[in-house]
C-alpha cells in the first residue's frame, strides 16, 4: 500500500509543479529521474542500511560532543540562571548556535569549506540539468543559510535572470544552515535531519527544473565569489560569534511572536466556533498528510504540525510535535521530522527578499514578487522529501 501511496504522492507533487511552470516545453526530464533515483538511494542508504547507521552515528556523536563544549560555555555565563534539570530553550537549544557558528568560520578562514561546496557544487552539476552557479548556491546555503549566502554571490546579482534567481532562492528556502543543525538534533532524531538535508539538496533541483526551466550557456555559467575582507583570525572569529548569537535572538524573538500569536489565534477561534484555528489547518492539510505515507488516523494531527511549520517555522512546529510525538508511530514522527527541516515558511519570504534587496534592490524586488511561488515551490520540496522517507520507513 505504501508503495501505491509513494507513486501517487509523486504523481501528484509534480504534478503540482507542473501546472505552475514558465516554460512545460523545456522541462527536463533526465535529470529529474537521475535525482529522483539518487534520493531513494541515498534515502534509503541513510535509513535502512548498517552504513547508513554508522554515518548517522557518527554526526550524531559529533554534534553531541558540539553541544557538550557548547554546554560549558553557556553554563559559564547563565550558570544558576535555572534549576538543575530545569534549563529553558534559550539556553540548551538556541545557545549552541553560537559556538558552531564560531566552527563555521573557522573552517571558512582556514579554506575547508570554500573547497568543500566549490567542489561538491561541481559534482552536482553534473546530474541536476543545471548551471555550476545553481550547484554552488544549493551547498553554500546549508552552509551559510538563507540569506548569508546572497552575500558570497553578490558580484553576480545585477547579471542573474530572474529565471535563475528564483531557483537559486528556491535552494536557499529549501535548506537549512549548519548552524542551527545542533538545534534540530535536540529537537527531532539525527538521522531525519540528516536524512532531509540530502533529499532536499536534490528535491531543490527537481522542483526548480519543473517550475523553472531554463538553459544555462556556458558564457553565462560562471562562478564569481565575493571574497570576504581580509580580516585577522580573532577579528573574524568574533564576527562569527556575534553573528550566530544575532541568529539565536531571531530565532528566539520569532518563537515568542509566533507561538503567542498561535495561541491567542487558537483561543479566539475556539471561543467563537469552538474548535481551534490548529486543528482547522490539520483538516486542510490532512490529504497532503496522507499522500506522503501518513496514516489516515493520524493525518489531521500530522497536517496540523506541517501547516504550524508553513505559516509559523520549523521551530514552532517541532516543539509542536515534540508534544504529540507520543500519540503517534514512529513512521509517522519519521516522516513529519523530514518534512519540518527546512526553511519553508511565510517569514522566509521576507527574510530572502530582504537579504537580496539590502544588496540588489531591483533583483530584491523581482524576489518579492515571486514570493509566494518560491514558497510554493520549496513546500513541494519538503513534501518530496517527506513522501521518499515515507516510503522507506
Amino acid at each position: 500500500m505504501k508503495f501505491v501511496l509513494f507513486l501517487a504522492a509523486l504523481v501528484i507533487i509534480f504534478l503540482l509543479a507542473y501546472v505552475v511552470s514558465n516554460n512545460k516545453k523545456v522541462i527536463k526530464i533526465k535529470p529529474i529521474i537521475t535525482m529522483l533515483v539518487l534520493q531513494l538511494i541515498l534515502a534509503f542508504l541513510l535509513l535502512n542500511t548498517e552504513v547508513g547507521l554508522v554515518i548517522i552515528k557518527g554526526i550524531s556523536t559529533l554534534f553531541e560532543r558540539i553541544l557538550n563544549y557548547a554546554a560549558e560555555g553557556i553554563n559559564f555565563v547563565f550558570g544558576g540562571f535555572a534549576n538543575e534539570g530545569a534549563a529553558p530553550f534559550f539556553l540548551t537549544v538556541l545557545m549552541p548556535i553560537v559556538f558552531i557558528s564560531a566552527l563555521i568560520g573557522i573552517a571558512q578562514y582556514i579554506k575547508v569549506l570554500p573547497f568543500i561546496i566549490r567542489y561538491l557544487g561541481l559534482l552536482l552539476s553534473k546530474v541536476n540539468g543545471l548551471g555550476k552557479l545553481e550547484s554552488y548556491n544549493a551547498v553554500a546555503s546549508a552552509v551559510f543559510g538563507q540569506s548569508e549566502v546572497f552575500i558570497t554571490l553578490k558580484k553576480q546579482l545585477p547579471y542573474l535572470s530572474e529565471q535563475r534567481l528564483y531557483t537559486l532562492c528556491t535552494s536557499a528556502m529549501s535548506t537549512v544552515s549548519a548552524s542551527i543543525l545542533g538545534a534540530y538534533m535536540t529537537m527531532i532524531e539525527p538521522e531525519y535531519v540528516i536524512t532531509a538535508l540530502v533529499l532536499n539538496l536534490f528535491g531543490g533541483f527537481m522542483i526548480s527544473n519543473i517550475i523553472n526551466p531554463y538553459e544555462v550557456s556556458d558564457e553565462e555559467d560562471i562562478i564569481e565569489i565575493q571574497e570576504e575582507e581580509k580580516q585577522t583570525f580573532f577579528e573574524m572569529l568574533g564576527e562569527y560569534i556575534l553573528d550566530g548569537f544575532k541568529v539565536a535572538i531571531i530565532v528566539g524573538a520569532m518563537l515568542i511572536g509566533f507561538v503567542a500569536l498561535i495561541s491567542m489565534i487558537n483561543h479566539l477561534f475556539e471561543a467563537i466556533f469552538g474548535i481551534s484555528f490548529q486543528l482547522i489547518l490539520g483538516y486542510i492539510f490532512a490529504p497532503f498528510a496522507f499522500i506522503i505515507g501518513i496514516p489516515a488516523t493520524e493525518a489531521i494531527k500530522a497536517g496540523t504540525i506541517m501547516a504550524t511549520k508553513l505559516l509559523a517555522n520549523e521551530f514552532v512546529a517541532m516543539m509542536d510535535l515534540a508534544k504529540i510525538a507520543n500519540s503517534l508511530s514512529s513512521r509517522t514522527v519519521g516522516i513529519i521530522s523530514v518534512f519540518l527541516v527546512s526553511f519553508a515558511n511565510f517569514s522566509s519570504i521576507g527574510i530572502i527578499t530582504g537579504a537580496v534587496k539590502g544588496l540588489n534592490e531591483k533583483k530584491g524586488n523581482q524576489v518579492a514578487k515571486f514570493g509566494l511561488k518560491l514558497l510554493y515551490g520549496a513546500t513541494l520540496v519538503s513534501l518530496l522529501a517527506a513522501a521518499i522517507t515515507g516510503v522507506m520507513l
